[in-house]
C-alpha cells in the first residue's frame, strides 16, 4: 500500500500522521512509536527525518494541509494511517475522532 507513494506523498502523509497526533494537544508516546514505525516503513531519509522531527515539536502549519489535495489513488492509506496514529495508544479522545471522522468525510465519503 505505502509502496505507492511517492516521496512528496510519503512525507505530506506523515505531516498528516503528525497534525492528527497533534489534536489533543499531546502526543502520546505510543503515538510517537506509530509514527517512528511508520518513517521506517516508508524509507524517509535524513532530511525527512528531521523533518518529522520538527512536527513532532510543534504541529505543523494547517495551512499545509489541505486533505483535498490528497491524490484520490492515496486517500485510502491516508485513512488507514491517520486510523492506526488515533488507536495507537488504546484510547481515543473525542477531539481525535471528531476532527478524523470530518478528515474521512472529505476524502473517501
Amino acid at each position: 500500500m505505502l509502496d505507492r507513494l511517492d516521496r512528496r506523498e510519503r512525507l505530506r502523509l506523515v505531516e498528516f500522521v503528525c497534525s492528527f497526533a497533534w489534536a489533543d494537544f499531546e502526543i502520546q508516546p505510543e503515538e510517537r512509536e506509530f509514527i517512528a514505525r511508520l518513517i521506517r516503513r516508508l524509507g524517509l531519509d535524513a532530511d525527512e527525518q528531521r523533518q518529522v522531527d520538527q512536527w513532532l515539536e510543534r504541529p505543523p502549519r494547517i495551512e499545509h494541509l489541505d486533505p483535498t489535495a490528497i491524490p484520490a489513488a492515496h486517500r485510502r492509506d491516508f485513512v488507514e494511517a491517520i486510523e492506526g496514529l488515533i488507536s495507537a495508544d488504546g484510547s481515543v479522545q473525542e477531539e481525535e475522532h471528531d476532527t478524523f471522522e470530518i478528515f474521512k468525510q472529505l476524502l473517501v465519503g
